[in-house]
């Protein structure tokens, strides 16, 4: 059971494998897109994957991580810009080890700050990956170039 109640981000969070990712940014940064996105190139790949919550993240830690949840009111729903809201697949919770930020060109630098984190909580961070999203090319698979532990977890 969480430690704290919960504080709510506006961020979205994802699970593949056992990997769970908090997608952070500004409003109409892509992270819905890009959330389900690589929730469907993982699965078309065999891996597990699901939803745990979009545009907005309840984030409690306990026993030294970081656990996300749905909103009630939100769980099992995404919304695509543009296109309205949607039902996607999702679980309750899951643990968040890492943060992503998408990213579009022109990009301000070339490489980012090496052991770059973001506080998710006051006494919580997480690593921090930006994800930058090239014309033509997957956001999956720009994920798992960086990151390809992702397809053994």
């Amino acid at each position: 059971m969480p430690n704290a109640a919960p504080v709510n981000l506006h961020a979205t969070a994802i699970v593949i494998g056992t990997t769970g990712l908090l997608l952070i940014g500004p409003s109409g940064t892509g992270k819905s897109a890009v959330a389900l996105h690589c929730i469907e190139e993982a699965r078309a790949r065999g891996l597990f994957a699901a939803l745990i919550s979009d545009d907005q993240v309840f984030i409690t830690e306990a026993n030294g991580r970081l656990i996300a949840r749905a909103p009630r009111s939100i769980a099992g729903l995404a919304e695509i810009r543009g296109a309205g809201i949607v039902a996607v697949e999702t679980i309750e919770a899951a643990v968040l080890t890492r943060a992503i930020r998408p990213i579009e060109p022109p990009f301000a630098e070339r490489l980012p700050p090496e052991g770059e984190t973001v506080a998710v909580l006051p006494s919580f961070v997480l690593p921090l990956t930006r994800l930058p999203l090239f014309p033509g090319v997957s956001a999956f698979s720009t994920l798992v170039a960086i990151h390809p532990e992702i397809l053994k977890s």
